[in-house]
């Protein structure tokens, strides 16, 4: 079957969450399904107590990256081990096909090593940077996080003041 233009110019890259440590599994049932699908993965050395071992690990926890178009939704979610499109806005997710090539081409790096940081529940104790808001640009200590809002100490005057962030108002230093 051949695409026409159009057909190829609505398809985007989407994030679909897959179920635990299903990722590379998923990326190839989709690919037998003929969709363009891609699980970045990075090479990590594993020790057991008898032996080491080179593994390639799914950079992101129970995504892969798909480019369809909206009509395949519906076979995409049938497909065995994909739980939902990652939503944002109450829209499915869209990536940039920049995006997508900057990961591709560092990963391409002997060298390359990405660590993603889960921002939710940052563990107590970790140093943040404010990005948004009255605070933009102060430093304070994770003290307590959940979902949806961390709880961050900043010192000021010698005094100290307890402070609640979105999880998208911070990032970790």
């Amino acid at each position: 079957m051949e695409l026409t233009k159009r057909q190829i110019a609505e398809k985007q890259w989407h994030v679909i969450y897959t179920k635990s440590k299903w990722e590379k599994k998923v990326d190839e049932l989709l690919m037998q399904k003929g969709y363009e699908s891609w699980c970045p993965v990075q090479k990590q050395e594993r020790r057991w107590s008898d032996r080491k071992k080179i593994i390639e690990v799914p950079l992101f926890r129970s995504y892969v990256f798909i480019k369809v178009a909206k009509e395949d939704y519906s076979s995409i979610l049938a497909t065995a081990g994909v739980v939902n499109f990652l939503y944002f806005e109450k829209k499915p997710a869209i990536i940039r096909e920049a995006e997508i090539e900057e990961i591709k081409k560092y990963l391409g790096l002997s060298t390359a090593s990405i660590q993603i940081i889960d921002m939710t529940n940052l563990p107590v104790q970790t140093k943040v940077e404010i990005n948004q808001g009255l605070f933009m640009g102060r430093r304070g200590e994770v003290i307590k996080s959940g979902k949806n809002n961390v709880f961050v100490r900043l010192e000021s005057l010698n005094m100290m003041m307890i402070v609640e962030f979105k999880v998208n108002e911070i990032s970790p230093l």
